[in-house]
């Protein structure tokens, strides 16, 4: 099995290009994923975890997401080489996301200075909170 999902803000924009030949959309960026134990100075660190998502999900990515957002990512981890001009060999672990979830959005997508999710965004038939009103009949017991 394999299977990672990540919560964690890009250290950098995302970079989008798109393959020749087949012209399919690739979008890579870092994420930095903070631990939950602290070093001996007291601080807590954070693993810098590359992602590679493709297709549309890489297309919106560039368009939305920047540095500093906050974002999760499910997938899978890849280990690949390479071999660099001067002939040595090069390895990448890097995770291949099938699913990217924007956590929060900038102000130019929402049009207000908040990190929330713009309104247009918010699914139909849920209340504000985004639990779908159930009525005590529609409870099973």
């Amino acid at each position: 099995m394999n299977c990672v999902i990540l919560i964690g803000r890009l250290t950098k924009d995302p970079d989008l290009r798109y393959i020749p030949g087949t012209g399919n959309p690739v979008a890579t960026f870092t994420v930095a994923v903070n631990r939950t134990f602290k070093n001996k100075e007291g601080n807590y660190e954070a693993d810098f975890i590359p992602v590679q998502v493709w297709g549309k999900q890489a297309e919106n990515c560039a368009n939305y997401l920047q540095k500093g957002r906050q974002v999760g990512v499910s997938g899978r981890l890849q280990v690949r080489s390479y071999e660099t001009q001067n002939g040595e060999r090069r390895w990448v672990t890097e995770v291949v996301a099938d699913r990217i979830e924007f956590l929060e959005w900038s102000s130019k997508e929402s049009g207000s200075g908040s990190s929330e999710a713009p309104r247009s965004f918010e699914p139909t038939g849920l209340d504000p909170e985004g639990f779908q009103a159930l009525d005590d009949d529609d409870i099973p017991f």
